[in-house]
C-alpha cells in the first residue's frame, strides 16, 4: 500500500534534481546573456546601428525570452514535484497514524447536539474528516463535511465559516443533479441509485491517483478563505451596476477614442489643442471620484483571488481532459464544458477581470488608467458582461468542483486502509452484514476486524472493561456513515440498508446549562426514542447506557428504553455492564446478546477485541483495579 505512494515520491525527488540543476544552470545563463545584451546594444548604439550589432542583439533577445519563459515553466515543475512529494507524504501520514497531526480538523462543523457526530469522531480532533479530507477549498470543505455530517438526510448544516475576510453563513445544495436555487438547503438523503453513482465515481477516482494529486496541487493554491464563496454570492447576483447599454458603450468606447487623440497631441505637441486634453482629463476625474465609492464596493469581491480563478480553471482543464466512464464524474464533467459553453474559458474571463485590480498596488499608475481612461468603469463594464452571460452558471461551478473534491476524499480510504471494499445496497429494511469490519481510524497494523450481521434485531453487547464494545459500537457506525456516503467501508464485504443513524455514547455535563451527565444522557436517550417512534428505518447505538446513577434505577430505566425501542421496530446496539439486562432476550425475539471478552496469562490480562455470540460470563474490574493499586 505504500509502495504507491513512494514510487510517485521517488519518481518526483529523482526529478527535482534534474530539474533544480538545469533550473541553477540557466539563472546563471540568463545573467550572462543579460551582461552579453547590454554590451551588444551598446557596440550597436556607438556604431550608429549597423547590421553586424543589430543582428546579434536582437538573435540575443529572443534567446533571453526563450530561456526567461523556459526558466519560469521549470520553476512551475518545481514547485509541482515539491507539491506532490508534499501531498503523497501525507497519505504516508495517513497509513502510519501520524495524520492525527494535521492540521485541519474541521472545527467549525463540530456541534455537540449533532446526532451521531461526536460519539463517532466524524470532525474534530482524531476524526474521519481528519483523515480522508484532501479539500483545499470552501466548497470542498463544505460538501465534504455535508456528506459526512448528513448521513441521516434532510437536516441542513448552516455554515458559520470564520475565514480570513469576513464570516460567511450559507446554504446551498450539492445536490448537482437539480438547478441550484438562491435559497437552498443541503439534503443529502442519497437514494439508492444516487448512492451507487457515488460509489462508481468514488472507485474510478480511488483508481487514479495522478488525477486526484493533480487536483489536489491546484486547490492547494486555492485555500479555504471564504472570499471565493463571497465571490459566488457576487456572482449569481444578476443585479448589475449599468443598465443603461447607451452610457455602457459610452464609458467603454470613448476612452478608447479619446486616449489615442491625447497621445497625439502630448507627442506632436499640438498646442491649440492642450485645451481638449485638460478638459477630457479634467472630465474624467471627476466622473471617477465621484464613482469611486460604487465601483469599489461592486468590485471588492474580485481582489486579491486572480491566481485563485488560475487554480480553478486548471481543475476544470484536468476534468475536460480526462475520459471518465462513471455516472456521476460523466455528469460533472458535462456541467462544466458542453458544446456552447466552457466554464474554464469563462472562470479565466473572470480571472483576467480580477487581473485588472492589481494595479491599484500602484497607486500613480492606479491614478493614470483612471483619468487617462477611465479604468473603474471599463472594468465594471467587464464584469457586468461576465454576469450576463455566466450568472445562472457560476454558483454551480463551483458546487461542483467542491463536490469532486468530497468524492475525492472519501476515495483515498481505498489506498490507506486494508481490507476495504465498495458496500451493496440492500433492498430489505433495517439491515447491515459485513465480513471483517474494522474501525477505519485505527492504523491497518492494530485493527482487529469482525462480522456483524443485524437483520431487524437489537443486539445487546456485553463484556468487562476494555474489551473492545465501544469501539465495535463506532465501527458500526462510522461504516454505515460512509456505506451512505457512497464510499468505501473498512469491511471484506458489507451489504446495508440505509437508516437513520442516532447515537448515545460521548455524553458529557454542562455546568453551564446546569445539565448534569446523567440528565445529558437522558435527554440524548429521550432522542433516541422520539426519532424511533417516528422512523421505522432507525439504527441506535447506545455506549453504557444510564451509567450516571445506580445500578437498580439503571437496569429498570434500560429494560423500560430497549423494550420502547424493539415495540417501535427499529434495530440497534447498545452495550452494558450489566448482565441482568441480557435477560430482555429471553423474553423478545428480536433481542440477541452478544459479548466481548478477556482472558487471563501469566497473571496478565489479554483481550481478543473479537465479538462472540451469548451474554457475557467475565468481569474485571477488580483485576484492573488491582493493576493500578487500589484494591
Amino acid at each position: 500500500m505504500q509502495s504507491k505512494f513512494n514510487s510517485i515520491i521517488a519518481t518526483h525527488e529523482s526529478s527535482l534534481v534534474d530539474d533544480n540543476k538545469i533550473f541553477n544552470f540557466l539563472g546563471y545563463f540568463k545573467l550572462v546573456l543579460i551582461v552579453i545584451l547590454l554590451l551588444t546594444c551598446f557596440k550597436a548604439y556607438r556604431s550608429s546601428y549597423e547590421l553586424s550589432f543589430v543582428i546579434p542583439s536582437l538573435v540575443e533577445f529572443i534567446t533571453l525570452v526563450v530561456v526567461w519563459v523556459y526558466h519560469y515553466k521549470l520553476q512551475g515543475r518545481i514547485k509541482y514535484s515539491l507539491k506532490i512529494i508534499e501531498i503523497n507524504k501525507r497519505h504516508l501520514s495517513r497509513i502510519s497514524g501520524d495524520w492525527i497531526k494535521f492540521d485541519d480538523i474541521g472545527e467549525e462543523f463540530i456541534s455537540v447536539n449533532h446526532p451521531y457526530a461526536s460519539d463517532l469522531d466524524i470532525v474534530g480532533k482524531k476524526s474521519l474528516f481528519q483523515l480522508l479530507n484532501l479539500t483545499n477549498t470552501w466548497h470542498g470543505r463544505v460538501a465534504f463535511a455535508n456528506d459526512l455530517l448528513n448521513a441521516n438526510g434532510g437536516d441542513s448544516i448552516n455554515v458559520n465559516y470564520n475565514g480570513t475576510d469576513a464570516n460567511v453563513t450559507t446554504d446551498m445544495n450539492y445536490n448537482t443533479a437539480s438547478n441550484t436555487n438562491d435559497d437552498t438547503v443541503y439534503n443529502q438523503n442519497y437514494n439508492t441509485t444516487e448512492i451507487n453513482y457515488r460509489q462508481q465515481a468514488i472507485l474510478e477516482l480511488s483508481e487514479n491517483i495522478k488525477f486526484s494529486n493533480s487536483i489536489e496541487y491546484q486547490t492547494s493554491k486555492i485555500g479555504i478563505s471564504n472570499s471565493i464563496q463571497k465571490l459566488v454570492t457576487t456572482l449569481k447576483n444578476k443585479d448589475i451596476f449599468l443598465k443603461s447599454k447607451f452610457l455602457k458603450m459610452i464609458l467603454n468606447y470613448l476612452p478608447l477614442i479619446t486616449l489615442p487623440l491625447m497621445f497625439i497631441v502630448s507627442t506632436f505637441q499640438l498646442s491649440e489643442y492642450y485645451i481638449f486634453v485638460a478638459v477630457t482629463i479634467s472630465t474624467y476625474l471627476v466622473l471617477w471620484v465621484i464613482g469611486a465609492y460604487r465601483t469599489q464596493k461592486y468590485l471588492k469581491d474580485l481582489d486579491d483571488i486572480p491566481s485563485k480563478l488560475k487554480a480553478y480553471s486548471c481543475m476544470i482543464k484536468l476534468i475536460s481532459e480526462s475520459d471518465f466512464t462513471s455516472v456521476k464524474l460523466v455528469d460533472i464533467k458535462s456541467k462544466l464544458v458542453t458544446s456552447t459553453l466552457s466554464a474554464e474559458q469563462a472562470i479565466k474571463s473572470l480571472g483576467r477581470i480580477s487581473d485588472r485590480l492589481n494595479v491599484k498596488g500602484n497607486a500613480i499608475i492606479y491614478f493614470l488608467l483612471n483619468v487617462l481612461s477611465l479604468w473603474d468603469y471599463r472594468t465594471v463594464i467587464k464584469l457586468d458582461n461576465w454576469k450576463e452571460s455566466y450568472a445562472d452558471k457560476s454558483e454551480q461551478w463551483f458546487l461542483l468542483l467542491g463536490e469532486l473534491e468530497s468524492l475525492l476524499s472519501f476515495s483515498n480510504l481505498a489506498n490507506i486502509c486494508n481490507n476495504v471494499s465498495i458496500p451493496t445496497v440492500m433492498d430489505i429494511d433495517k439491515s447491515i452484514k459485513a465480513v471483517k469490519v474494522g474501525h477505519p481510524l485505527l492504523i491497518n497494523e492494530n485493527r482487529i476486524d469482525n462480522d456483524i450481521e443485524i437483520n431487524d434485531k437489537i443486539l445487546i453487547i456485553s463484556g468487562s472493561n476494555m474489551s473492545g464494545k465501544t469501539t465495535f459500537l463506532r465501527t458500526v457506525g462510522i461504516n454505515l456513515i460512509l456505506a451512505q456516503a457512497g464510499s468505501f467501508v473498512c469491511a471484506v464485504e458489507m451489504k446495508f440498508s440505509p437508516m437513520k443513524i442516532m447515537t448515545s455514547m460521548r455524553v458529557a455535563d454542562d455546568l453551564n446549562a446546569g445539565v448534569s451527565t446523567f440528565y445529558a444522557e437522558l435527554k440524548r436517550i429521550s432522542d433516541i426514542v422520539k426519532e424511533s417512534e417516528k422512523h421505522k428505518d432507525t439504527i441506535f447505538l447506545i455506549d453504557e447506557i444510564f451509567r450516571g446513577t445506580n445500578s437498580e434505577d439503571r437496569l429498570v430505566g434500560a429494560k423500560s428504553v430497549i423494550s420502547k425501542l424493539n415495540d417501535f421496530g427499529v434495530i440497534g446496539i447498545i452495550s452494558t455492564h450489566d448482565l441482568e439486562l441480557c435477560d430482555l432476550g429471553n423474553d423478545h425475539s428480536r433481542i440477541r446478546n452478544y459479548n466481548f471478552s478477556e482472558y487471563y496469562q501469566d497473571n496478565q490480562i489479554h483481550f481478543s477485541y473479537k465479538i462472540n455470540m451469548g451474554k457475557s460470563t467475565t468481569t474485571n474490574a477488580k483485576y484492573l483495579m488491582q493493576l493500578v493499586g487500589i484494591y
